[in-house]
């Protein structure tokens, strides 16, 4: 009898030194209470709890948890039926407000969720919920952070993943979009027309521009080159001038001489006179706006008397003679 307590016993001893021991996996928390009330909380590792008073009432992980909302249909401010879920990222943070603050943590987290995405959509028009879902994320993170303080939670993530119109709705939306398509192609398709003609029309005038500028310059090029071609052939003239002045003044230099030297130069020098009226007479018949000159041959010889009496009449200091014929010289002219 005696072996048979001392069994029961050891059993018992076992038994209670085995569940005196509890071991909390790393990442995990749990909350144990002592004759019904909150006693301590037992971290990652080796704990040791009163066997038979102590008792565990909530084991939880503290890293971080999805949790997923379902669809559900919500109204936009322009009354229009859209179907919207979410996911939201939450860890706790405090195991003894999440136990005793709240009594179902997960489903407390759902339905508030679900309603301040009701209450964001409500403020929007549809078209708004597209356009501005980073803003939505942004509120409901924010309401949703301070709203689940007092339970122990911490919100890090709130994502809208759809949003759905009714069928009625997306199909509205789908013509709307075609018209809007077809709308922006007759503008980008008018535009392209305008400013085809408006470069067509540019480039003409340009190329008007362009080719009044060339006539421009080609009359003043062409003025410019009559203009030098007048100076040049003035210049060329005037040269011709010079030099025929300075011939016939050294030809009268060289008569002069002979005059002096030959007794018979004054006779040639009577029949040069004359070859030169006669040249004079025919250059002035190859002239435009020549005239018609009659000359009686009997008359030459008056002329040539003519031009001697005159060419004897010069002094003798003029320039030609250069004082070749003197008063008393019997090669004086006449």
């Amino acid at each position: 009898m005696e072996g048979i307590l001392f069994l029961i016993s050891l059993i018992l001893g076992g038994s209670a030194v085995a569940g005196s021991v509890k071991v909390v996996n790393q990442g995990n928390e749990a909350l144990v209470e002592r004759l019904g009330s909150f006693d301590k909380k037992l971290e990652p590792g080796l704990n040791f709890v009163v066997p038979f008073i102590d008792r565990i009432v909530y084991r939880e992980t503290i890293r971080e948890k999805v949790l997923d909302i379902p669809p559900q249909q919500c109204i936009t401010r322009d009354n229009v039926k859209i179907v919207v879920d979410a996911v939201v990222y939450w860890r706790i943070v405090d195991m003894e407000k999440a136990y005793y603050k709240v009594e179902n943590l997960q489903a407390a987290m759902v339905n508030l969720v679900m309603t301040q995405i009701r209450a964001e959509m409500g403020k929007l028009e549809l078209d708004e919920t597209f356009t501005a879902r980073s803003e939505v994320n942004e509120l409901l993170l924010r309401d949703l952070d301070v709203a689940t303080d007092p339970w122990g939670v911490k919100v890090t993530r709130v994502e809208l993943r759809d949003i759905l119109p009714s069928q009625e709705v997306q199909q509205s939306m789908e013509l709307q979009m075609s018209a809007e398509r077809r709308k922006r192609a007759a503008i980008l398709t008018s535009e392209g027309e305008r400013e085809s003609a408006v470069n067509s029309a540019r480039g003409k005038a340009e190329a008007q521009v362009l080719e009044a500028e060339a006539r421009q310059k080609a009359v003043v090029l062409e003025a410019e080159a009559q203009q030098k071609a007048l100076v040049l052939k003035a210049q060329a003239e005037r040269q011709q001038q010079v030099l025929k002045a300075q011939a016939i003044a050294e030809s009268a230099d060289i008569i002069a001489q002979k005059i002096k030297t030959s007794p018979g130069a004054q006779q040639a020098l009577e029949i040069l006179l004359a070859l030169g009226y006669l040249d004079m007479g025919a250059t002035i018949g190859k002239s435009d706006s020549s005239k018609v000159m009659f000359m009686d041959p009997r008359t030459i010889p008056a002329t040539l008397e003519g031009i001697r009496s005159i060419v004897s009449d010069v002094p003798t200091d003029h320039p030609i003679l250069d004082n070749q014929i003197s008063p008393g010289n019997n090669n004086r002219l006449g």
